[in-house]
């Protein structure tokens, strides 16, 4: 690790993560491009650095540091974003409403992924991306589903692949809520919670929310930040049960139990967000710091990726992403008309 931190190479690494990062977080400000967000564009600013193959090379020595220690700072980092007392102030149908979107969006994008003939760690990736929140949700569970080191350069590829599909459908379905919005006759704080409800990523929530007015946007934020509270769970019982589905150290012992600690670390920053006085000030320079360490940690995922094999193995899954899409979309509408 110390010759790690010595090594030219890896502050290389560094330093082209580092610019795709802030480079995202650029070009997310504007308004055609808030829509698909800062953590795609770092991702996308990645694998256009493949047009620079020897430079890339170069780095390679600290890409997979950067791709996983940064990606767990960034998600610690990224519970300053959650205030709990703003969650319990959304009323149990909130809450209720996150527990029931995460749970069912993943077993039935998973059980649809599975049965089109999706591998394994791509149907959970692409349901947890689906059924969370997108991107970081992605980052936070694979951590979980352990390879053996010939295999991680189709994990890899099944990250980049399960990011570009809740982008796309994403974007797509934002589009989509705005379209609906005049049809459905909705009050703002019932937009809020579809938008909120049935969005992949917390940007997408943000984007569809702010047509609805300044109640509709608080109402999409607090929906989809009560889904985002469910990562640290759902990433330990998906953990438990990849383990012992696959019997993950039940012969040799070599695999711990699957605890995600960084993901105590996520829920200890909410903790300390909400119930003492950094100032609004400090959490929002904190989440910006989260947002940054995520960016690099995809811009690195973007550096190490195979397009052709991405191709080649995408459709199916996107097809079961879709589907779920499009069911999450239909029952967010009914209970946000029904109950909120």
């Amino acid at each position: 690790m110390l010759a790690l931190f010595k090594s030219s190479r890896f502050y290389l690494a560094v330093a082209l993560t580092l610019f795709c990062s802030l480079l995202g977080s650029f070009l997310a400000s504007f308004p055609y491009l808030q829509v698909i967000g800062a953590l795609v564009l770092a991702l996308v600013l990645g694998m256009v650095l493949q047009l620079f193959q020897p430079v890339v090379n170069q780095a390679k020595v600290g890409i997979g540091f950067i791709s996983n220690k940064f990606l767990r700072l960034g998600i610690i980092l990224l519970g300053f974003k959650l205030n709990l007392v703003d969650l319990a102030q959304a009323g149990v149908k909130t809450i209720l409403l996150a527990i029931f979107v995460v749970t069912g969006t993943i077993l039935l994008t998973y059980n649809l992924a599975r049965k089109f003939g999706v591998n394994q760690q791509l149907a959970l990736l692409a349901a947890s991306g689906t059924g969370i929140c997108g991107a970081a949700a992605i980052m936070g569970i694979s951590p979980q589903l352990p390879v053996t080191p010939e295999q991680e350069e189709q994990k890899r590829e099944d990250e980049v692949l399960a990011v570009a599909i809740v982008a796309i459908l994403g974007t797509v379905f934002t589009l989509i809520d705005l379209g609906l919005k005049p049809l459905l006759h909705m009050t703002p704080q019932q937009f809020g919670v579809m938008t909120g409800g049935s969005l992949h990523e917390i940007a997408h929530a943000v984007a569809a929310g702010s047509a609805g007015g300044p109640v509709s946007l608080d109402t999409a934020i607090i929906t989809k930040l009560s889904r985002v509270l469910l990562l640290a769970p759902a990433a330990l019982i998906i953990g438990l049960w990849y383990h012992r589905k696959n019997h993950i150290g039940s012969a040799d012992g070599q695999h711990k139990l699957p605890i995600p600690w960084f993901m105590g670390g996520f829920i200890l920053a909410s903790i300390v967000g909400t119930f003492l006085p950094l100032g609004a000030a400090v959490l929002a320079a904190l989440v910006k710091l989260a947002y940054l360490f995520l960016g690099m940690a995809m811009a690195a995922l973007g550096m190490s990726v195979n397009f052709r094999v991405i191709l080649q193995r995408g459709g199916k899954a996107f097809g079961a992403a879709t589907i779920s899409s499009f069911v999450l979309l239909a029952f967010v509408i009914v209970v946000s008309k029904t109950f909120f």
